[in-house]
């Protein structure tokens, strides 16, 4: 088949904006489109083409990537008589980079394959900063040779690419790692603290822990109690980055996948219970997964 250069790109949120960019600054053309238009604009001003619908994105395009929030959207764009699939060329390569359950994945590349169209699901990880320096790592889910002719176009997104297996693997790999991330998250705030609530400066707290059996991903990289660590959401009031609401999502698939196979998950259970907790009042689940810290910190003055 002929190299991969004109991609259509659907869904331009905080993950898909930047990933669109980093297509365009790789060479690729790209035309863009999505609901909303100060996003679709943002993607203009980054060097996509604009199209007023998914449909009209897909003309002419070599390869369709998809970033979108839910399962039911990717089914709405991608199936009926409506989706896109049925007006996709079958040399059309199809990337959905949604997180969705492994069903939602398996469904549309099943469909994609009946119109010999190659498919793969290839949610991401590394969040917003990843996106925007283009070091994502992929989860794929598909056959090989689908993820083969995809590395072109996620080489340019990402630093990782992992193929996980048949159609959907992505998806449980995502979820898997997102459960195990929820539970790491959690784990290092409360030992945070714990030892700020017995007088040590979380700072060096953090230091002695990474250094020692104790140390992870959350606590050395994304440390979640504020002032110990610049350029991460716990510095800015956790504004940006993985909402407690994304996180809810992934947990919620994550507990869904677990029943469908039972498997035994009391930790990501527990973990999804205090991230409910955390994200009952509505500004919570705005603010970035890391906040969760603030489930365990006392009121000044206690």
């Amino acid at each position: 088949m002929n190299p991969i250069k004109h991609i259509a790109f659907i869904g331009l949120g905080n993950m898909g904006g930047p990933m669109a960019a980093n297509l365009v600054k790789q060479g690729f053309t790209v035309t863009a489109f999505d609901l909303s238009a100060p996003m679709l604009d943002n993607a203009v001003n980054s060097g996509c083409q604009k199209a007023d619908s998914a449909h009209a994105a897909i003309v002419g395009a070599d390869a369709v990537v998809s970033m979108l929030p839910s399962g039911e959207a990717v089914r709405t764009l991608y199936l009926g008589v409506h989706g896109l699939l049925q007006a996709m060329d079958a040399n059309t390569l199809l990337i959905d980079c949604s997180t969705v359950a492994a069903n939602d994945a398996r469904q549309v590349i099943a469909a994609a394959g009946e119109r010999g169209i190659d498919a793969l699901d290839a949610p991401v990880s590394g969040g917003t900063a990843a996106a925007a320096a283009g070091t994502l790592s992929f989860m794929c889910g598909g056959e090989a040779a689908a993820v083969a002719r995809a590395r072109p176009v996620l080489d340019a997104m990402g630093a990782n690419i992992f193929h996980a297996g048949p159609a959907g693997s992505g998806q449980v790999a995502k979820i898997c790692n997102n459960m195990l991330l929820a539970i790491q998250m959690i784990g290092t705030a409360e030992a945070l603290q714990l030892g700020v609530d017995n007088g040590m400066d979380p700072a060096v707290l953090s230091e002695i822990m990474g250094a020692s059996s104790g140390g992870n991903w959350s606590l050395e990289k994304y440390n979640p109690y504020p002032g110990v660590m610049d350029g991460v959401p716990a510095s800015r009031d956790y504004q940006g980055g993985f909402s407690v609401a994304l996180m809810l999502k992934d947990l919620g698939l994550a507990m869904d996948t677990a029943a469908g196979s039972a498997s035994s998950t009391p930790l990501g259970a527990l973990a999804k219970n205090l991230y409910q907790l955390h994200g009952g009042d509505p500004i919570n689940r705005a603010l970035d997964f890391s906040s969760i810290q603030n489930l365990f910190r006392r009121p000044v003055g206690d």
